[in-house]
């Protein structure tokens, strides 16, 4: 069986992986070349592509500081994240933007780039709650009004070739599926694929009008945990978004179905709120509903491939332990083929 190895803290796999030199000390010393200086607090943030810390400083307040993946983006494309998120600032959209400290909202320390962001606490929202739901569609619209102004230059696409098939390629290239179960696998995963590749997210697609659904810029990743709601009783209260970190190049569906769940009757419902609130202030292409199974699909294949492409990061083995096992993949299998089924359905509607 090939699967993804294992490492024992002693093994010196772990001694060249960059954030190994990431220390308290190094996020501390980062900040104070800002002229940012830390009380000594400091808090790991849930974060397994970036490291991301709470840190408090002398006057009290508190920031959050990423330090970017080495070579996961170029220094182009995390600032026009960084320009996609102080645009949204500037069109009041609450969404959180970096600090410009001396001009600059990406800096360097320690072989490290990062960014700095004030801190905004709040809770997930309660997405049974239609009201919730319709205030989440209003301001998705504001943040695709103005993803939809201008396009991304050095930003991918969310597309099949960048998380379908290159992701089965890799997983193949690389044997991370175990050799009892491979062929199964991959005859599952290309059914998927070949269904996607009749769909707008395959660059080979004919349009089925004269005006095709638009490609925007998107938050790439809207689910749950990067909506944080605060107290409606608050002047700043409702919902804010985080972590553009995936902003992608896509159809404006792609930052709506990460937040259905449930049944069919559930999720119908779900959209239905969320649409309610979109159209308060943008037209949404109903043709994109189609898109969901594919896209859901998408991520399924492509989460496979990131688990395994990080798995030299001493976080992952420790936090993602059933992963690369036949009895993982076996599941894969089973859900793709689900896939299959689901987007052979009719799409939803609201």
């Amino acid at each position: 069986m090939v699967s993804p190895p294992s490492f024992s803290p002693d093994e010196p796999a772990h001694a060249g992986h960059p954030y190994e030199s990431l220390t308290p000390d190094v996020v501390l010393d980062a900040l104070a070349t800002l002229g940012l200086h830390g009380d000594g607090r400091l808090m790991a943030l849930n974060s397994y592509e970036n490291r991301v810390y709470q840190v408090y400083l002398e006057d009290r307040s508190a920031v959050v500081v990423k330090f970017y993946r080495p070579g996961r983006w170029s220094d182009a494309e995390i600032l026009e994240e960084h320009g996609f998120a102080l645009e949204l600032a500037a069109a009041e959209v609450p969404a959180v933007a970096p600090l410009v400290v001396e001009g600059n909202t990406l800096h360097r320390h320690g072989g490290f780039g990062f960014s700095v962001s004030p801190y905004r606490g709040g809770r997930a929202p309660e997405l049974d709650d239609f009201e919730v739901l319709e205030w989440v569609g209003r301001f998705l619209a504001r943040i695709h009004a103005v993803g939809a102004q201008t396009p991304f230059a050095a930003r991918p696409a969310l597309d099949l070739q960048s998380f379908g098939i290159a992701s089965r390629d890799w997983l193949l290239g690389h044997e991370r599926v175990p050799l009892d179960v491979q062929r199964e696998w991959e005859t599952a995963c290309n059914a998927a694929l070949d269904m996607i590749a009749a769909t707008a997210l395959s660059p080979t697609h004919a349009s089925d009008s004269e005006t095709p659904a638009r490609k925007i810029r998107l938050h790439g990743d809207v689910h749950p945990g990067n909506i944080l709601w605060t107290p409606t009783d608050r002047p700043d209260g409702g919902p804010h978004f985080v972590d553009l970190d995936d902003a992608r190049t896509g159809f404006a569906v792609q930052d709506l179905w990460m937040l259905l769940s449930g049944d069919r009757a559930q999720r119908t419902a779900q959209l239905s709120g969320l649409l309610d609130g979109y159209e308060q202030f943008r037209d949404f292409d109903r043709r994109e509903l189609a898109l969901i199974e594919p896209l859901r699909t998408l991520r399924l294949i492509h989460y496979s491939a990131w688990l395994a492409r990080r798995w030299e990061d001493p976080i992952f083995p420790i936090n993602f332990p059933w992963f690369g096992s036949s009895d993982y993949w076996k599941g894969q299998i089973q859900m793709l083929q689900d896939q299959c089924e689901a987007m052979a359905e009719a799409p939803l509607y609201a």
